[in-house]
């Protein structure tokens, strides 16, 4: 159970960057990223997808290998997010409650989309799926590989 992948979109009109290594801040989230210190949403800190879960659904529609595609901000391997709404647990050192599912919306359905698969059916596919918002309850270095474990 581990961190694959980091990525950090300092606006909703660039593009996702990739990183080895974020700082995250306790209540806020990444920073630099484009929801660092907002508070719109539940969970809105921080948002993780399985590794799986992307590449399940790049292989049943035939899609080039893209971990990004998500636009979720951590990419992890091992472990199923949706047990972990309403719980705490650790990546590497830092503390992490999980708030909600991080259900897919229009927005990605329509950059997914394609004229086989309209962005209804990408939403369709991804329910329950799309991934876990997080809130941050401690800072410190979130780092590629980081275990993710159960908090004690």
């Amino acid at each position: 159970m581990t961190v694959e992948r980091i990525f950090v979109r300092q606006s909703s009109v660039e593009s996702q960057t990739e990183h080895e290594r974020v700082e995250v801040v306790a209540g806020a989230g990444i920073k630099g990223d484009r929801y660092f210190d907002r508070h719109d949403d539940p969970g809105q800190n921080i948002t993780l997808i399985e590794a799986e879960e992307i590449e399940s659904f790049l292989a049943e529609y035939q899609r080039p290998r893209d971990l990004s595609i998500s636009n979720r901000n951590v990419v992890t391997r091992g472990v199923k997010l949706n047990d972990l709404v309403g719980r705490e647990f650790m990546i590497g050192e830092i503390r992490l409650r999980g708030v909600e599912l991080c259900e897919p919306c229009l927005g990605l359905g329509n950059a997914l989309a394609s004229p086989e698969l309209p962005a209804a059916q990408v939403v369709k596919r991804l329910l329950h799926k799309a991934g876990l918002r997080a809130d941050v309850l401690s800072s410190g270095s979130l780092a590629c590989g980081a275990k993710i474990t159960n908090a004690a």
